[in-house]
């Protein structure tokens, strides 16, 4: 029988129903909501403070405008950390390895961004297509590749996230293959693979949060340029 290692991305489903649905859900179950007590559990304040270290090293080099998309970006921060940790779980499903998902994210915010650039500062929004000194000759060349580059924005967060998510999972499922043949044959290479796999499982989970990341602030640079 052969394998296809690209199985692991198909959406799941049971009784017919797609299993995506509860993939996506889960991440909002794993959050404790806060008390009306002065003092909560450690959990809660752990998962406070973190919150409120990233929403100020994010808000930070935004004016007071971008402040208002500090819970947009905040929740889809931990919305995408905690789906892409959940996602390295054996026989679980990552709903971000779906390049329809990602989009469905990158798409409508990109163009937020841009529609209160052109509503709220037309002319500076206008200009990032055409930059100071530009000799005359260029000037259609350039603001040619600009455009093109404006609207290749919400497909390039979009595929960065999913390529390097499927890259990961794949590696990791293709080592974890190559371990499991080698346990009978050579049980020492094995043994090395096993701690390949080990080492990389740690990096998987540095990408898993550091693509989150990586996704929220290019959003919010893209927005700070509109703001």
């Amino acid at each position: 029988m052969i394998l296809n290692f690209f199985d692991q991305f198909i959406s799941p489903s049971l009784m017919g129903m797609p299993l995506i649905a509860m993939a996506i859900i889960m991440p909002t179950l794993m959050f404790q909501t806060p008390s009306n007590r002065w003092l909560n559990n450690r959990l809660i304040t752990l998962q406070m403070w973190f919150i409120n270290r990233f929403t100020h090293q994010l808000m930070q080099p935004l004016n007071l405008g971008g402040h208002k998309w500090a819970v947009i970006l905040t929740a889809l921060m931990m919305f995408l950390i905690t789906i892409n940790l959940l996602g390295l779980l054996p026989y679980t499903f990552t709903p971000t390895t779906q390049l329809s998902l990602n989009m469905a994210f990158a798409l409508p915010l990109w163009m937020m961004t841009v529609l209160i650039g052109m509503l709220n500062r037309p002319t500076i929004a206008l200009g990032h297509l055409l930059p100071e000194g530009t000799p005359t000759p260029l000037i259609p060349i350039l603001i040619t590749i600009e455009t093109i580059s404006l609207f290749i924005r919400p497909l390039a967060l979009g595929v960065r996230l999913t390529a390097n998510l499927t890259a990961g999972h794949l590696l990791m499922q293709l080592i974890a293959t190559a371990a499991f043949v080698l346990i009978t044959i050579a049980p020492t290479v094995a043994v090395l693979t096993s701690i390949i796999l080990f080492l990389l499982t740690i990096l998987e989970v540095a990408v898993a949060m550091i693509q989150a990341y990586v996704f929220v602030l290019l959003l919010s640079l893209y927005l700070q340029e509109n703001v």
